[in-house]
């Protein structure tokens, strides 16, 4: 489907990869991974078609769809939200399209009859295409995936400028999911998710039929989704089969080799170095001295990899706290007419580690900043134990920073007890190696100061910490170090977070907020997951005893609603089919006239006049053959229109 061939890419001078040979085949499920900065957005690029290779081709199969989702992308649009995904089906708009100009062309009082039934004609070829596609289920179709990826029906008449770019970007992948492509691209596409839209992505993903390229460091997410799993390493692209976890277990084989291989490398060329140097002087090892050079260049330099996750950072030792670090009583808050929590009560108790789950929007970050002590409340009383010293990371970072001071300023504030090295060590483990640590943090992007602001929550003292999605940001072996670091804290724990596999190792309890109601989950993430999935099957089996009850009036409402429908649908499909019978009925007709005439001795005994009369009988009967054919096919495709009308009213 998908070829590259010898391609290779050069960034600021440097290349990123080299003669890299892949092949994409259909329904492949394929994870890219590969350190930060080794190239793996460029290559979504490439196959986009939105960025040039160096050298080498990509073969792409003749007329194949390919969606992209890159990291960030606002959309610039005064649609709704219906209107821009919808819009955004290119078959569903060159049919209405072309289904508008018809109608507006069938208008035109001086049409001849003929050109009239052409026109009716390509109506009807019309309905078929709308068939094939499944056009009367696209707006429910659209309905689902954007309920799925968290919008509410109120959302859908709502103006794209109006939303964050995080659910900007969920706009863009409904576009995507619904675009009818052949390979889908995802970059990051869970950084914007909250659990029940991961969730259903995954499910989504799961059941489409194309190809899959997905740059995730989200490993829960890879792990489901994933077959295969596509390496950038040391400037080769290199496929494997298996998951992520199967690849990681080659990896872990992998570097051992590598490091042996370079220990004896190295211990090879100290020894002919010290053998050039030993006899270079020697006219009678000049010959053996000369070899041993010629070896040295002939060495292949073995690329290492990178070992941040080996890297074991610690809290520092909090002072305990009380036995309650903080209780919640009868909270009452509200945005304006909005009311996110009314009478609510948490207890967090010492060595709890809770994640906050839900969908975006039903307070979960609003609950963490109250703990916090970052925003007010309405009413109720939010109650810190003896000793409480909380730290809290959120996404909006910059307030918290000193922005005119470099990174090791910045995590000096912490700590002013550890080392320039220690530090460094930290800064290292988040990205920033060499001289990176020198620079202002006001010239970081967005994603780099929420690194810095979680190093500085490594340094800190606290003994109940708040994280608000933390691993946005973050690689996978930066997400390891924070991870076993979370782990072993002694102390209370919040998290807000849809990173299943980050949380899996570190909480004890869920606490899920869902439309003004909250549900406490005594155990970790696959514990509140099952839990979940049962409560989903509870709800599903209740809503098919509730439809089954539905009452007769009811049921009558809706079969007219579906009969209206029906009836709208294969209108101009019937008229087709009415059309075709009458032509048929027309030239049979003809057919036996000219059939007789033949058998007039007065006709075939001028062979003049029966020439012509053969000649025009030929004609009726391509003309008849062809009718017969067109109304099969009309008639085959209103039986077919009527069956998913009726399996519906049944």
């Amino acid at each position: 489907m998908i070829d590259l061939i010898d391609v290779s890419i050069q960034f600021t001078g440097k290349p990123l990869f080299e003669a890299a040979n892949i092949k994409i085949n259909k329904a492949d499920r394929i994870a890219l991974v590969g350190a930060n900065g080794t190239g793996k957005s460029t290559i979504l690029k490439m196959i986009a078609g939105l960025e040039e290779s160096s050298s080498g081709k990509i073969l792409k199969q003749k007329n194949i769809s390919i969606g992209y989702l890159p990291q960030e992308h606002l959309i610039d649009s005064n649609l709704s939200v219906f209107d821009e995904v919808k819009s955004s089906i290119k078959v569903i708009t060159e049919i209405e399209t072309k289904e508008k100009e018809i109608h507006i062309q069938l208008e035109d009082k001086s049409l001849s009859e003929e050109e009239h039934d052409t026109l009716l004609h390509k109506l009807g070829d019309l309905e078929h295409i709308k068939y094939k596609v499944d056009y009367y289920s696209i707006d429910s179709n659209i309905k689902k995936v954007l309920v799925g990826l968290g919008f509410s029906e109120e959302n859908f008449v709502q103006q794209i400028n109006t939303f964050s770019g995080g659910w900007q970007m969920r706009i863009e992948l409904a576009k995507i999911l619904l675009g009818g492509n052949d390979i889908i691209l995802l970059d990051e596409p869970t950084n914007h998710l909250d659990i029940d839209s991961l969730q259903w992505l995954i499910n989504f993903l799961t059941n489409f039929k194309g190809a899959l390229l997905l740059v995730s460091h989200d490993r829960f997410f890879i792990n489901k989704l994933t077959t295969r799993t596509l390496e950038i390493f040391n400037r080769k692209l290199t496929l494997f089969n298996g998951n992520y976890d199967a690849y990681l277990r080659f990896k872990e084989e992998r570097d051992k080799q590598l490091i042996n291989d370079f220990t004896n490398q190295e211990r090879k060329r100290k020894q002919t170095e010290q053998f050039i140097e030993r006899f270079r002087y020697k006219a009678t090892k000049a010959k053996q001295v000369q070899s041993r050079i010629k070896q040295l260049d002939k060495m292949e330099e073995i690329e290492l990899p990178e070992f941040e996750s080996n890297i074991n950072l610690r809290f520092p030792e909090p002072p305990r706290s009380g036995s309650v670090p903080v209780e919640i009583i009868s909270l009452t808050k509200s945005y304006g007419d909005k009311l996110v929590f009314q009478d609510f009560n948490l207890r967090i108790e010492r060595g709890d580690k809770i994640a906050f789950v839900g969908p975006n929007g039903a307070g979960k970050t609003t609950l963490a900043r109250i703990i916090a002590d970052k925003i007010n409340y309405n009413s109720g009383e939010v109650n810190f134990g003896h000793n409480t010293l909380i730290s809290y990371y959120s996404q909006e970072v910059t307030d918290d920073l000193n922005l005119e001071g470099d990174l090791i300023d910045n995590l000096m504030e912490s700590s002013s007890e550890s080392t320039p090295q220690q530090l460094r060590s930290i800064l290292g483990s988040f990205l920033f190696s060499g001289d990176d640590v020198f620079k202002k943090v006001q010239v970081l992007s967005g994603g780099e100061k929420s690194r810095v602001a979680l190093a500085k929550i490594l340094l800190t003292k606290a003994n109940l910490v708040i994280l608000d999605e933390p691993t946005n940001h973050l690689d996978y072996n930066s997400k390891l170090v924070l991870q076993q670091a979370l782990v072993n804290f002694p102390g209370s724990l919040v998290i807000v977070s849809h990173d299943i596999d980050f949380l899996r190792p570190i909480i004890n309890k869920v606490l899920e907020i869902r439309e003004l109601k909250t549900s406490f989950f005594y155990g970790g993430i696959d514990y509140y997951l099952s839990k979940r999935e049962e409560m989903l099957e509870t709800s599903r089996q209740e809503k098919q005893k509730n439809d089954s009850k539905l009452t007769r009036k009811d049921r009558k409402r809706m079969e007219a609603e579906l009969r209206k429908s029906k009836s709208e649908a294969t209108k101009t499909i019937k008229e087709e089919v009415h059309k075709y019978e009458a032509l048929i009925e027309e030239l049979e007709s003809s057919k036996s006239g000219l059939e007789t005439e033949l058998a007039d001795e007065n006709v075939y005994s001028n062979p003049t006049l029966a020439a012509e009369k053969n000649k025009e009988y030929d004609e009726v009967k391509i003309k008849l053959e062809e009718a017969y054919h067109h109304w099969s096919e009309k008639s085959e495709e209103l039986e077919n229109l009527l069956k998913q009308f009726n399996n519906q009213i049944k």
